[in-house]
């Protein structure tokens, strides 16, 4: 059980970092339910979610310098990207996002991650851009910055791949 606490920040899966605003108390079905309230500021998004449910629904603390670190790392790697279909490719990178795994978002950044010559598909640009941000505003609320110095190292990093060699 995870002790989540009011005005800290979270990761919730399907949302991405939001914080905790309050901590409050629902009568839903005639049975008193406590509920965290937890505001994405970014997409100015609201929701209860009950404290007995939180881990189970994948909420959690944000991730430790470590993982920021192990996040990089992946960043730097060499892109593996499948011979399956698109499709199939899409899913299973959805399915990173919405894990709420930074690693994991991190290698679909790196996967779909295209230089500013190449050409990517609408629907590979929306996953990238969703994983992108994903991983910049949790390495920003992490790291204390302002999510455009963020981005901006991430940027550093996948643009550096190359040329290390």
């Amino acid at each position: 059980m995870v002790d989540f606490k009011m005005e800290e920040f979270v990761v919730y899966p399907a949302h991405g970092v939001g914080k905790i605003m309050a901590i409050e108390t629902q009568e839903v079905a005639e049975t008193q339910l406590e509920m965290f309230v937890v505001f994405f500021e970014k997409d100015k998004l609201t929701l209860k979610v009950p404290t007995s449910k939180a881990v189970e629904v994948g909420m959690r603390p944000l991730s430790s310098r470590e993982v920021i670190e192990k996040a990089i790392g992946t960043l730097k790697g060499k892109a593996r990207v499948k011979r399956a279909m698109w499709s199939r490719r899409a899913k299973e990178y959805e399915d990173k996002i919405y894990s709420g795994d930074l690693v994991s978002i991190a290698e679909v950044v790196r996967d779909l991650h295209r230089g500013e010559d190449k050409e990517q598909s609408y629907s590979e640009r929306q996953l990238y851009e969703a994983a992108l941000e994903r991983l910049t505003r949790e390495m920003a609320v992490v790291d204390g910055l302002e999510e455009q110095i963020a981005q901006e190292r991430v940027d550093e990093v996948l643009d550096g791949r190359g040329k290390a060699a």
